[in-house]
């Protein structure tokens, strides 16, 4: 039986464990550039930018 795991997945869970760890520094960016672009390449992508600027939106809007 083979099982296979979306690379993206393998850098969420890269990504999870060195900020649980607090092992942070240029691996773990590097691991975060890597996620984020994966990511990009998914259909998440469209919710994360709804996600993103329904934050900033409201944001913006406690200032005023």
């Amino acid at each position: 039986m083979v099982i296979t795991i979306p690379l993206v997945l393998l850098l969420a869970a890269a990504l999870a464990a060195l900020l649980r760890f607090k092992a942070l520094g240029a691996g773990a960016a590097v691991v975060a550039a890597l996620f984020g672009f994966y990511l990009a390449a998914t259909d998440a992508s469209d919710t994360v930018d709804q996600l993103v600027t329904a934050v900033t939106d409201a944001l913006a809007d406690t200032g005023r």
